[in-house]
Parts: structure tokens; C-alpha cells; sequence
């Protein structure tokens, strides 16, 4: 296989930038297809820990990253980025970091909008972030966004002068708020102008030479399959389509060039902000997922709720991705528990579902019914193959690759690169 798309089956937060990282050694491209800084990936190496927002996890493998069409830019943040980057010691240069001509820029109306609603009360707190996300993916919609091939171009005062009038007008009128000072904007967007030009470029001819010379590509996702524009539980989803079909739209590729599709299943399950969770744990064993699993937001810092594993949840991701295998995370972090609980099924109404329902109503008064596998209490962090598993821990394996009809291609028994079993190879 020789192009490969990483996706997360739950609500984001799965563990993709240390199986991005990992993966990446075997490719020579990898590519960021959607979202913004919203997303966190966390990665260590050799006991180092970084975090990427916006820049791809396979920075630090030193490969070619790509920032594709799909996303949408902060350039404060990416600058302030690439320099933690190199303070590490990581090397960036246009060379290794091409950003797509047609990805859309997050301007300050943006974040001060995005702020705004969620503060305001005025309407459903979805439970953003607060970055612009949104809203700068809204005048993507409307044709009222700037690209980074605007940012570049000598119209693009006029043009922003234009839409940050509308937008203060907004801000003002709706709600009671300071207006962006638009010569400050355009004086500090000349500014990153200046230092991003070079890494701009055209991605679509980029990766169609590379796949003609027949270079690995990495495609890399962000946030999961339930946190999906079209497929997730909206409206508390994010701004952009996460699943893997979005892999081509976002960075201008077809689709007759994806050869596979892992994706990316925590343990246990955990979501951020709001939304319904049927599996989500109130009790002593949540508050244990949480702590042993250091379950804090790589971007917020805010802590996620925690509960069992979904396999409604990940079938539904299965057929929406066309997943060849999948990646588990963090199994480690369930040793010590007498038991563990897998959701086959929901209870709604005296029915039972096999499918993950598209009514938040419905979802939200879903009972999970669990099937209860026999937990282990060996500390699994020093093993590298399937065979000095725990018999509980591979049985707990087994049941997941059942239920889910999908093999399970990697385990992950640590946050580092080296605690991994790889069981089959996806780039062999």
C-alpha cells in the first residue's frame, strides 16, 4: 500500500499524532486534509513530548508536510508554531512545508465572532474552541473567505477592508462589541505575508508529481468521524467533513489514489464539549479512565468525559470511511480493572438499535447494553507483540475486531513511539 488516510472513529482526541508519527517514517509526504488549530495531536519521542496544531505529525520525521486546501489557517499560529518547532529543534523550511494556495486564512473577525456567539447566550453553546473555526469555514461557504493565494495577492487590502466592514457592523450592531481595527489587521497580515509566502504552493500538482514518482503519502485527519460536518452528532460537531472521503477534497487528489483507511480507536471512549455520549461514565471508573489517562485537551486544556467503548459508534465509523483496519489507543490505560464493558447495542423505547441514530433526541435517551469481557491487571506498557498479551487483554482485542468486522493493524501500550505493536504493517 502506498497511500494511506488516518481518521478517527470516535469524537477526536484517539491518539492520531502518535500513529501519524509512527507511520510517517515509512512515507515521504504527509498531508493535513482538514480543520484548523482546534486540533491538538500530541506526540513523544524518545520521552520528549510535542504538540502540533497545524503543522503535520510527520514534522518530526522529517518528511514533506502539507498544509492542504481543506484547512483553514490562523497564520499567527502557525508562525508562532513553526517557531516552538524549531526551538526544538525540528527543522522547517519551505522545503519541508508547503501550505496549499487555496486553504482559507482565520482572520481576527473570525475569533472575535466565534467568541462572541459562545459568550453571548443567545444561542446553543455548541462548545467551540474559540479559534475562528467556524466561522472563517462560513465565509468559505458564502465566497466571502481569503485564501492564502489572496493573502498573496496586491487586492487583498481592498478586499479585506470590504468584508471586516461587514463584519464590525455585526459585531456592533448584534452584539455590543469593539470593532477590529482594520489597519492593524492589514499591517500584521503584511507582516505574515512576508514570512509565509515561500511555503505557499500548489498542493493538487504537488502530490500528483509525487504519486507519479511514486512517493508514500500520508494523509493525515483531524478531530473524528462523529465530529463530522455531514456525519457527526450535529450541530455539536466541528466545521469541516473528518471522514476519509474529505482526504481527496481537501488536498486535491483523487480518490482512484487511496490505496487504505486506518482508523484511529481509543480504548475506552472520551468526548469534549457538548453533545450526547451514551457510553460516558459518572462514577469512579470514569474518574480513573480520566486521571490514568491524562484525558486533558491538547488544544483547551479542558478535561474530557470518559466512558466505554462504543462499537456502535465504531461500526458506524467502519462503513462511513471504508476502513481497512484500525489503530487501538491507550490499552494500556484500562489495565488494573476487574472488568470492562463493551456497548454492543443501544436500548431506545423497548427497541433495541444496531445503528448509530441520526435524531440527537433519540441518541441522547439511548441506553447502552454492554457485553462485560474479564479485565487484567499486568501493567502491558513494555510488551511488543500480540503473544505476551495478558489471554484477557487479547480475548478484549478479539471481541473488538468481531464486532466491528476489522482487523486491528497497530496497538498502542504507551504515549511513546516505541510502545506500539504493530500486528500487520499497513505500509507492507
Amino acid at each position: 500500500m502506498s497511500n494511506l488516510v488516518i481518521v478517527g472513529t470516535q469524537w477526536g482526541d484517539e491518539g492520531k499524532g502518535k500513529i501519524v508519527d509512527l507511520l510517517a517514517e515509512y512515507s515521504d509526504v504527509v498531508v493535513r486534509f482538514q480543520g484548523g488549530n482546534n486540533a491538538g495531536h500530541t506526540m513523544v519521542v524518545n520521552g520528549e513530548q510535542f504538540i502540533s496544531h497545524l503543522v503535520p505529525s510527520g514534522i518530526l520525521q522529517k518528511k514533506i508536510c502539507i498544509i492542504g486546501n481543506g484547512m483553514v489557517v490562523d497564520p499567527g499560529v502557525l508562525i508562532t508554531e513553526i517557531d516552538y518547532l524549531k526551538e526544538k529543534g525540528v527543522k522547517i523550511d519551505p522545503e519541508v512545508l508547503l501550505i496549499s494556495q487555496k486553504a482559507h486564512v482565520i482572520m481576527p473577525y473570525h475569533k472575535a465572532i466565534d467568541a462572541a456567539r459562545e459568550g453571548c447566550g443567545k444561542s446553543k453553546k455548541i462548545g467551540t474552541t474559540g479559534r475562528g473555526i467556524g466561522p472563517c469555514y462560513e465565509d468559505k461557504a458564502a465566497r466571502r473567505g481569503i485564501r492564502f493565494i489572496d493573502l498573496l495577492d496586491e487586492d487583498f487590502e481592498k478586499n479585506v477592508r470590504a468584508v471586516t466592514e461587514e463584519k464590525n457592523f455585526y459585531l456592533q450592531s448584534f452584539h455590543k462589541l469593539d470593532t477590529i481595527d482594520v489597519d492593524q489587521l492589514i499591517k500584521d497580515y503584511d507582516g505574515f505575508r512576508k514570512i509565509l509566502a515561500p511555503y505557499v504552493a500548489d498542493i493538487s500538482v504537488f502530490l500528483d508529481n509525487a504519486v507519479r514518482k511514486g512517493n508514500r503519502i500520508l494523509f493525515e485527519g483531524a478531530q473524528g468521524t462523529h465530529l463530522d460536518i455531514d456525519h457527526g452528532t450535529y450541530p455539536y460537531v466541528t466545521s469541516s467533513s473528518t471522514i476519509s472521503g474529505n482526504a481527496c477534497c481537501g488536498s486535491g487528489i483523487g480518490p482512484k489514489r487511496i490505496d487504505s483507511v486506518i482508523g484511529i480507536v481509543k480504548a475506552y471512549t472520551t468526548r469534549v464539549g457538548e453533545g450526547p455520549f451514551p457510553t460516558e461514565l459518572f462514577d469512579d471508573t470514569g474518574d480513573f479512565l480520566q486521571k490514568k489517562g491524562a484525558e486533558f485537551g491538547a488544544t483547551t486544556g479542558r478535561k474530557r468525559r470518559c466512558g466505554w467503548i462504543d462499537m456502535v459508534m465504531i461500526k458506524n465509523a467502519v462503513r462511513l470511511n471504508s476502513l481497512t483496519g484500525l489503530a487501538l489507543t491507550k490499552l494500556d490505560v484500562l489495565g488494573g480493572l476487574d472488568e470492562i464493558r463493551i456497548c454492543t447495542s443501544y436500548a431506545y423505547k423497548n427497541q433495541r438499535i444496531e445503528d448509530f441514530p441520526v435524531s440527537l433526541n433519540v441518541l441522547g435517551e439511548c441506553e447502552p447494553v454492554y457485553e462485560t469481557v474479564a479485565g487484567w491487571e499486568e501493567d502491558i506498557s513494555s510488551v511488543r507483540n500480540m503473544e505476551e498479551l495478558p489471554d484477557n487483554t487479547r480475548k478484549y482485542l478479539k471481541r473488538i475486531e468481531e464486532l466491528s468486522e476489522t482487523p486491528i493493524d497497530l496497538i498502542s501500550v504507551g504515549p511513546g513511539r516505541n510502545e506500539t505493536i504493530m500486528v500487520n504493517h499497513p505500509f507492507k
